[in-house]
């Protein structure tokens, strides 16, 4: 979860990082080093080059490496070694021209040059007049291979999400047309404009190379942007802004932000798209002319400042037809290689730094320790299987290179250094940098898949195009020359090629009428486009204009949030100082509160012991009284015991007569003789105390209990459906159905002779007895002849195994007794009809 930087108290969720493919293979850090020739003027030299990968370093005279005072002799290995006489070329040729070649081939790459100052590392990235460095010769070999296959200006257009879009040819036409009014743009070096005498032989015809295997079937479009990190903040330096005499404005510095893939990128930095290699060379060198230098002691134009310029290809495929730009932007791949020339690390000490230039060369010196660190982390992570976190965003240099050490492309390092005594403390601490960073490994970037179309698309294009120019050309007539008065032969042939002459024109003449209607039909849609987007250009101009006015709202929001946040670090200064006053206070209460705490435990010591003496008397008294207790009540419980008796004589009297009064009434069979259950000693509370019992009262003469007729008996005709499963459960309140054609199983026959349905279900209830439904319908004729039951009512019969008290009054005093003669309830049905539940009687 993160939290929105404008409003704080708002948190947005991270989003899903996409899944990209993952490559197990890993490649080392490819480190280099480059050895600087000695000035004239500079005596001893503390490197020595002993193989091509190996460099020896001497300490200088009065230099004391351990203890002993003994000088030390250390040797450091690296993937390639160029001495004082490596030209550029060579150099270009082993380290930079792979990660151009795979640039090409839509692989990313990071290449920077590190060291101490003075140490020749601009002169490696930038080179000289007839000596150009890694950056022009990079740029030339770029626009030597995809020459002849670059996409017109504007086709491809950058968005600011660091995405790449693709533009139609109207569209592309209309923005070259509305940036040539407006924002002239230098096509080449060609036009009026005046190439820098520092570009002018940068690199020589022959020196100039291409990659193998570029795909004909794209095509490609370059951008660059060129910015500066000084002070752990980004400036671009490409940025036009309008000079004020009276009051110049300083730059704006950039933040940097996450794309859709997680990938880093510099928020409002300016990308020029370039057609060639002079052109880029031009913005290279105006970017150059605004980086921040400085004459220093120990070199005269010291960079305060790490220069980034990245080069962004733009490729995408061309159509079935080869003639233009496929649009779909899910096709187009960008790639993109970044040239770092960092900032040399130096001691204030010997460069005689004051003022600003102290607080340069710290912020420089900082950003290149947190580089270190970067690189230490991941080394310990890969080698002792650890996860710590590595800081990146400790340094806006390693925030923004994150992604090439966690698998975006290829990471190169070249590493310049000075051989002279003076540099040797300093050069010790590249060296051993160094090493350490040619034992990190970055993932090897993966393939990225090329749109299936079919190859040589261009060239059968190209060869289409030729055929149709010599259909163009007419056949030549033969000769015509006459010799003999009877030649009957060359003039029946000269007939039959301007008849030939005549079909191939009046044949051409039709294709050309039919291409000018065609034309002339794409000329009108063309008409009525154009109208459409300056409409829609007009909007979008509005839209922009009323976008300035919300980003001068912004900016003077951000202004007023600025002073706002002054003021609150005075506070915050303020409150830091109270804070210092209250930690006092607390430390002498702290101090206090031990003294007490102590206190307080002794008192506790002594009241624990107290509790432990009390504890025993209660135990002892609680002992004697459980004793007592006990006695008491297991003479109350033989009293009970006895009444109990006396009552269940009283009520098996009392059944006698009722079981009597039923047999005269209705003849049923005799009930089952079991003595009844007492009920548990827990379940029946203690009666209470009569001043003397008398004798229960005389019974009347029994009267016959009469049914309640079920609401299923009536004038209409029943089917009584009873499943063969079905029990007897001998409850008082059976339904009686007279007339009723009582079956097992429903059929035809019984239906058509009734009016109505009863079905008899029984269902084991939620509390484990068991219930019988009487579920009732209606018999419906259906037009087909047959019958069809439509349900109305549903009752219930339940029996229940209570455990409940009955009350009999004997004088004026509530007696229980633990058995039950009957107990009926009865409950009004829902809205579809009358129902009632029946209680069984249990003894």
């Amino acid at each position: 979860m993160k939290t929105c930087h404008v409003f704080p108290h708002r948190k947005f969720r991270t989003p899903r990082r996409p899944k990209r493919p993952v490559n197990n293979q890993k490649d080392p850090v490819g480190v280099y080093c480059r050895v600087r020739p000695l000035s004239g003027g500079e005596e001893e030299c503390c490197i020595e080059v002993i193989s091509s990968t190996t460099i020896q370093l001497h300490a200088p005279e009065g230099f004391k490496v351990n203890r002993n005072g003994e000088y030390k002799e250390t040797q450091y290995s690296f993937k390639k070694v160029f001495g004082v006489s490596v030209s550029q070329v060579e150099l270009f040729e082993h380290v930079a021209r792979p990660l151009v070649d795979d640039l090409i081939h839509g692989k990313n790459g990071l290449l920077f040059t590190y060291g101490v100052t003075g140490s020749g590392k601009t002169f490696t990235m930038t080179g000289s007049p007839g000596q150009g460095g890694l950056l022009p010769r990079s740029l030339d070999m770029i626009f030597n291979s995809i020459g002849p296959y670059q996409a017109k200006r504007y086709v491809f257009k950058t968005d600011d999400k660091n995405g790449m879009e693709i533009q139609g040819e109207v569209d592309a036409l209309l923005e070259r047309q509305r940036r040539e009014n407006n924002l002239p743009v230098p096509k080449t070096p060609s036009s009026r404009q005046k190439i820098d005498p520092e570009m002018v032989d940068m690199i020589t015809p022959e020196e100039a190379c291409k990659a193998d295997g570029v795909d004909e079937d794209s095509s490609y479009s370059v951008f660059v942007s060129y910015i500066e990190i000084y002070n752990n903040y980004i400036y671009d330096l490409l940025e036009e802004t309008q000079e004020d005499v009276v009051k110049p404005k300083p730059p704006q510095s950039k933040i940097l932000r996450e794309d859709q893939n997680h990938n880093m990128y510099v928020a409002g930095c300016m990308e020029v798209e370039v057609k060639s290699a002079e052109e880029a060379f031009q913005v290279f060198w105006r970017g150059q002319k605004k980086r921040k230098v400085a004459n220093t002691r120990l070199n005269r134009e010291s960079s305060r400042s790490h220069s980034v310029f990245i080069i962004k290809l733009a490729q995408a495929p061309l159509d079935a037809d080869g003639d233009n730009v496929l649009q779909d932007k899910n096709q187009v791949s960008v790639s993109q290689l970044c040239l770092v020339d960092l900032a040399g690390s130096e001691r204030t000490g010997r460069t005689g730094a004051e003022g600003t230039r102290i607080r340069e060369a710290g912020n420089i010196n900082q950003s290149l320790l947190n580089l270190r660190t970067c690189i230490e982390t991941l080394r310990e992570n890969q080698m002792c299987g650890t996860n710590k976190m590595v800081p990146y965003r400790d340094s806006k240099v390693t925030h923004l290179f994150k992604n090439y050490f966690d698998g975006e492309g290829k990471v190169k390092m070249v590493v310049c250094v000075n051989p002279k005594g003076e540099d040797y403390e300093e050069t010790l601490l590249v060296m051993r940098f160094a090493e350490m960073t040619q034992e990190v490994e970055v993932a090897r970037p993966v393939d990225r898949p090329i749109c299936g179309l079919t190859p040589g698309r261009r060239h059968k294009n190209q060869a289409f195009k030729e055929e149709l120019c010599k259909l163009d050309d007419l056949p030549p007539l033969p000769s015509c020359e006459l010799t003999d008065p009877s030649d009957d032969v060359t003039l029946p042939r000269l007939i039959d090629a301007l008849h030939n002459r005549q079909r191939i024109r009046q044949t051409i003449m039709e294709e050309y009428n039919r291409a000018a209607n065609t034309m002339k039909s794409l000329l009108q849609e063309l008409d009525s486009n154009l109208i459409s987007k300056e409409n829609f250009i007009h909007e979008q101009n509005g839209k922009l204009i009323e976008k300035d006015k919300i980003i001068q709202n912004n900016r003077a929001e951000i202004e007023r949030l600025e002073k706002k946040a002054k003021m609150q670090e005075h506070k915050m200064d303020i409150l830091q100082k109270t804070t210092k006053i209250y930690e006092d206070d607390k430390r002498s209460l702290q101090q206090e509160l031990e003294t007490r705490e102590q206190r307080l435990q002794r008192e506790l010591g002594e009241k624990m012991r107290l509790e432990q003496r009390m504890h025993g008397a209660v135990s002892d008294t609680q002992h004697k009284w459980e004793k007592e207790c006990e006695r008491r009540v297991n003479a109350m419980q033989l009293e009970m015991q006895n009444k109990l008796w006396v009552k269940d004589e009283k009520l098996k009297q009392l059944k006698a007569i009722v079981v009597e009064s039923k047999g005269s009434a209705r003849p049923d069979p005799p009930p089952r003789q079991s003595r009844p259950q007492r009920p548990p000693r827990d379940e029946c509370p203690p009666p209470k105390r009569s001043a003397s019992p008398s004798p229960l009262p005389q019974t009347t003469t029994p009267v016959r209990p009469l049914h309640r007729r079920s609401r299923s008996a009536g004038a209409e005709k029943w089917v009584d459906h009873k499943p063969t499963s079905s029990l007897d459960l001998g409850t008082v309140l059976q339904p009686v159905i007279p007339n009723a054609i009582q079956v097992s199983a429903p059929n035809e026959k019984a239906l058509s002779k009734c009016d109505r349905y009863v079905l008899t279900h029984q269902e084991v209830a939620s509390d484990g007895e068991v219930q019988t439904k009487l579920i009732k319908g209606e018999v419906i004729k259906t037009r087909g002849g047959g019958q069809a039951v439509q349900f109305t009512d549903i009752e219930t019969l339940r029996q229940e195994l209570t455990t409940w008290v009955c009350a009999l009054h004997v004088e004026h005093s509530a007696h229980f007794s633990p058995q039950c003669s009957m107990a009926v309830e009865m409950k009004a049905g829902s809205n579809a009809g009358p129902g009632y539940e029946h209680h069984g009687i249990t003894k």
